[in-house]
């Protein structure tokens, strides 16, 4: 199922939950020199685009890796990819394995299990057209 799931988060939506998730812990909060640039522009040309929720995991997982930020940019990209399986009607059941799942692509620590376990996740919710999101693209 494709769709921009990624419309709502603007750069700008990045930016400032960026901001929140360093406010707790005084974290500084500001761009990297070598990765803000091009993280931005990459958000940015495909954030809009219709692509499946496997792609836009993916999308998160190269701007965690690219470093926009001083700190927390896997918490940055990871609390986006969340929100948009929040906004998901799944059983609770599936929502936390989704969620959980996600967050692990995208922070790059999900073992070769988890990863097929997301890949054959999206591909049960794929084949459900009863599955949509609760807030319009």
């Amino acid at each position: 199922m494709k769709r921009a799931w990624l419309k709502p988060f603007t750069w700008a939506v990045i930016i400032e939950t960026n901001r929140q998730l360093c406010l707790p812990k005084s974290a500084e909060h500001k761009p990297t020199s070598d990765g803000y640039e091009p993280t931005r522009q990459l958000w940015e040309s495909l954030c809009r685009t219709e692509m499946t929720l496997a792609e836009a995991t993916d999308l998160c997982r190269r701007c965690h890796q690219l470093a926009p930020f001083c700190n927390f940019n896997g918490n940055t990209f990871v609390a986006v990819i969340r929100r948009v399986v929040a906004d998901l009607r799944l059983a609770p059941d599936q929502a936390a394995a989704l969620r959980s799942l996600a967050g692990h692509v995208v922070a790059g620590i999900a073992t070769p299990e988890e990863q097929t376990a997301f890949a054959k996740l999206l591909d049960r919710l794929a084949a459900n057209p009863d599955i949509k999101p609760d807030t319009p693209s």
